[in-house]
């Protein structure tokens, strides 16, 4: 073979690992952009050369792929186009399969490259394809390794210099520290600062975790020691706040509350990702008995948010913050989000009783009713995971109901809260559908 075969020979190889990487990502935030509350369709006018996303429709030699942005393209496939299938995680073409057309499928997962020209339906010059079916299956997979091997909380404690961080994990009687170590193998990602979807998560160093953040990781099983060996962490900083509904506005999608912290007004914007849930009395009553140490409860009824300054990393989380790094490939969307919450079973009768008998406030918050803004009223007690922002808040988890535990102190508070956003706060979303 000549020099100049072997160099488009190789140049071939590096763009199809190229499109594997990228397909990769596009795969990454499959479950995110399959949520309810996806963005309004737009159709595309112009040729970006290549577009990832989900088909939407399947017509004769017609498909239509609409990408995580929420822009729509009507693609043709010429005859003699090559259409190559991948299974999910697939980083190279080694063991691609060529398929027809019949075989793609509304929900699989595509790479598209087009040929020249504007005019819509763009023409396909190649299509790799992931199955809807590999997707999911791939999703449960790792929703299920997050659940076994995934521990979250607050950070304590950041040492650069040995790799460590302590993580206080649990709320109440469930309350622990866990050690964990970072290698350079870890993979580090920040929050973005408007979700605790790891689909928005990007790469991020380890000096970017501190004190105070809210963080979730996967660690290895098999390592040995006292210390969990992290394969996977993602941090991020946001607000807690707790205080009492002022003014809803439905039709804005806004509430009002004072802080109780810093007594000051807030605006709180309900967002189409924001996740509610409104706790019984019984179940308020039973975190506010777990989340209560022995000697709390006078001296936390009479003032509330009475942890002393700097005790524990929620301190730290209750100040505005600034947030992670902007949208990007990650993980499948809402894995550490999802976590082991999106395997119990909700609503069942007499299951926050069990969960109290275990001492376990998480497990009682997972299994709360999903609300949304319209069960929201002037008076009711909340807490809420937000972005940062002194005046103007957007809600990540909101928790109602809450009117006991405003008598815990901050950083049970914070706990609880955490814990939830990162644990369970997606625990109703079917990342399949």
């Amino acid at each position: 073979m000549s020099s100049k075969g072997k160099k488009i020979f190789s140049g071939r190889v590096s763009a199809a690992a190229l499109s594997m990487a990228l397909l990769s990502s596009a795969f990454a935030l499959a479950a995110h952009a399959a949520r309810p509350h996806r963005p309004a369709a737009q159709a595309a006018t112009t040729n970006p050369g290549r577009v990832m996303g989900a088909i939407t429709s399947v017509s004769g030699s017609t498909m239509e792929v609409k990408t995580d942005q929420g822009v729509s393209y009507a693609v043709t496939i010429p005859a003699g186009v090559k259409l190559l299938r991948v299974d999910a995680g697939a980083t190279t073409l080694g063991n691609a399969q060529a398929i027809g057309m019949s075989d793609l499928g509304v929900g699989d997962r595509v790479l598209v490259r087009l040929a020249a020209g504007d005019a819509s339906p763009f023409a396909a010059s190649s299509v790799i394809d992931i199955p809807h079916a590999a997707i999911v299956a791939r999703q449960r997979a790792e929703q299920m390794e997050w659940q076994a091997h995934g521990v979250s909380g607050l950070v304590k404690s950041v040492d650069a210099a040995t790799g460590t961080i302590v993580l206080t994990t649990g709320a109440g009687k469930m309350a622990k520290e866990v050690t964990l170590k970072v290698t350079p193998t870890t993979v580090l990602k920040r929050y973005a600062g408007d979700s605790v979807d790891y689909a928005k998560a990007t790469a991020a160093p380890f000096a970017a975790i501190h004190a105070g953040d809210q963080l979730r990781a996967r660690f290895d099983a098999n390592a040995s020691g006292p210390d969990k060996v992290a394969l996977e962490v993602v941090s991020g900083s946001f607000r807690n706040i707790a205080g009492r509904i002022s003014n809803v506005n439905a039709k804005d999608g806004t509430i009002t509350l004072r802080d109780l912290l810093t007594k000051k007004n807030v605006t709180v914007h309900i967002g189409a990702t924001s996740q509610m849930k409104q706790l019984t009395a019984d179940q308020a009553k039973m975190i506010a008995t777990l989340t209560k140490g022995p000697a709390a409860g006078h001296g936390a009824a009479q003032g509330g948010w009475q942890g002393a300054p700097g005790s524990g990393a929620g301190q730290g989380a209750m100040r505005p913050q600034t947030g992670g790094a902007a949208m990007g490939g990650a993980p499948q969307g809402g894995y550490p989000q999802g976590g082991g919450a999106a395997w119990h079973r909700p609503g069942a009768a007499g299951a926050g009783m069990g969960a109290a008998a275990h001492g376990d406030p998480q497990q009682i918050v997972r299994q709360a009713t999903v609300i949304q803004i319209k069960d929201l009223h002037k008076g009711d007690a909340v807490m809420l995971v937000g972005t940062a922002g002194e005046e103007q808040v957007t809600a990540i988890t909101l928790l109602a109901g809450v009117e006991p535990l405003l008598e815990a102190s901050a950083s049970e508070q914070n706990a609880l809260m955490a814990n939830w956003s990162m644990g369970s706060g997606g625990d109703q979303t079917d990342s399949t559908q």
